[in-house]
């Protein structure tokens, strides 16, 4: 890239108005989850039972979401609500970095126009509750864009280094960062860097930060003869060809409804804008700025923002056309990161008058967003008896298991519950820091325990062909084996909900419990 103007230093109004704002976003949207779900969705139930222990590594993914959730459950232990705040964390330090990345090259209001275009995009609003590895990656895949757009412009090597450790930070939270890295590879190539030594230099340095920081999970790759690339292997396959492109096109309008927020705030500025000039004197509207905003960044940075904004997006939908790949649209939520700064394309007029305006209607749809989404998920979907995720009783379940640990075991604390991911989840946040969850009984999976060790003190067995349907081979065996059986049920939700099958099986204490009473 070449030189360019000094960036832009966006006043401390700006910036502390960018804070409010993001810090309000955080607030209303877990406080909202918090009131309206009685149990998280099934990533973030995943890393509150994968942050057990801290690994370098895991059976599916990378580590480094779950090492944010260990460090989080143990200062607030684990509440559903912590899930909600850790997704909206990621999300709007994603919208920081996008802000930084604005301020580079456009004044401090259109900046701030592009946070706010993005902050409507559904991936950091309404899915930005979802704790996953795709919300988890959102702050180092911005991070990594803002420092290598500094890096290529200015050719610091301290922008060199942090784009290598951040892009680490990338590839421990998701593989997927290499649709980023492939798109500043796209963009090294048309920019003509590749033509100036500090470029080698500087990427030498972001090699190594790279390599340092990936190097313990590079390690336990290794040493686990790469299981989560198995398993991604395994996620991307699909049965035909055509059901290949069936996915596709779903995946494709997917992404439209979950960035038309943006849209919609488009469309209700440009109402705004035409009726105030209908307002207007004739001579009061033919002086009104009709110049687009785009028309004030230089080529370089548009060449920056296309290049890097559309490969990821193109790139993956042609490669699952070619390959007859599987998608779903989770998977896309890195991808448009970038897409605020089109607007800009499209926006014009006074800075100030636009900024306000569009302030108010992003505003508006954020709590309408927020509300709505409260709203569905919680009382409606109660009241109709739906079966989903937000309305299952985790407390109610938790508690009928416990007391019949209790009934059976007394004296010694339930320490272990053998069950799927999301039945054995809500039974031990509920239970106990301490409780651990024996995934499908499957040692592979559940790296926290030492067995048969940890059996020692009994395990209490769940599953339910209700909520997931029939149990793993291993977990069924373990089940057979124990003395204790039995079955109880709970209603999902409202009385109109369906009956929730709870095959319940205690493996006793045994002699060596440090925990059983003489």
């Amino acid at each position: 890239m070449s030189a360019q103007l000094p960036a832009f230093t966006p006043q401390k109004s700006y910036q502390r108005t960018v804070l409010l704002y993001l810090f309000l976003m955080v607030v209303m949207w877990t406080v909202l989850m918090a009131i309206s779900h009685k149990a998280p969705d099934l990533d973030g139930m995943e890393e509150l039972v994968w942050s057990s222990s801290f690994e370098l590594g895991y059976l599916k993914h990378p580590p480094f979401p779950s090492w944010v959730m260990a460090a989080l459950t143990s200062v607030f232990g684990r509440p559903i609500w912590l899930t909600f705040a850790a997704g909206m964390t990621a999300s709007v330090l994603g919208l920081w970095f996008i802000w930084k990345l604005a301020c580079e090259f456009l004044n401090p209001e259109r900046a701030l126009m592009v946070l706010l275009i993005s902050s409507v995009s559904i991936y950091f609003s309404l899915r930005g509750t979802i704790f996953n590895h795709n919300t988890a990656q959102l702050w180092s895949v911005t991070a990594a864009t803002w420092f290598f757009y500094r890096a290529s412009r200015d050719q610091k090597p301290a922008d060199w280094l942090w784009l290598g450790a951040v892009a680490a930070f990338a590839t421990v939270t998701k593989y997927s960062a290499v649709i980023l890295f492939t798109a500043f590879f796209l963009y090294f190539l048309r920019s003509g860097m590749w033509r100036q030594r500090q470029t080698w230099t500087g990427l030498g340095l972001a090699l190594i930060a790279y390599v340092l920081v990936l190097s313990p999970h590079l390690y336990w790759l290794a040493a686990h003869d790469f299981a989560p690339f198995r398993y991604m292997d395994g996620s991307l396959e699909t049965h035909t060809r055509l059901e290949a492109y069936k996915e596709l096109l779903a995946f494709s309008l997917d992404q439209l409804g979950r960035l038309s927020p943006m849209l919609v705030a488009l469309i209700a500025l440009a109402v705004w804008n035409r009726r105030d000039s209908k307002r207007l004197a004739p001579a009061d509207a033919a002086l009104q700025n009709k110049q687009r905003y785009s028309d004030d960044i230089s080529r370089a940075d548009k060449q920056f923002l296309l290049w890097v904004g559309l490969t990821p997006i193109i790139s993956t939908v042609l490669i699952s056309a070619i390959m007859g790949t599987r998608l779903v649209a989770s998977w896309a939520t890195t991808f448009f990161v970038l897409y605020g700064f089109f607007a800009l394309w499209v926006m014009h007029g006074k800075d100030k008058i636009q900024l306000r305006r569009l302030a108010i209607i992003v505003i508006v749809l954020q709590i309408l967003l927020a509300s709505g989404y409260a709203l569905a998920r919680g009382p409606l979907a109660w009241h109709k008896g739906r079966d989903s995720r937000s309305t299952f009783p985790g407390p109610e379940v938790s508690a009928q298991m416990q007391a019949i640990w209790k009934e059976h075991m007394p004296g010694i604390p339930l320490k272990v519950v053998v069950a799927d991911t999301w039945l054995g989840g809500n039974i031990a946040v509920h239970a106990g820091q301490d409780v651990l969850v024996f995934i499908d009984a499957d040692p592979a999976a559940s790296p926290w325990l030492t067995l048969p060790r940890d059996l020692d003190c009994g395990a209490l067995i769940v599953y339910s062909l209700k909520t997931r349907g029939p149990a793993p081979a291993a977990l069924l065996e373990l089940y057979e084996q124990a003395p204790i059986k039995g079955r109880a049920e709970q209603r999902w939700s409202s009385e109109r909900s369906p009956m929730i099958d709870l095959n319940w099986a205690i493996l006793p204490a045994q002699s060596g419990c440090a925990s059983a009473a003489p």
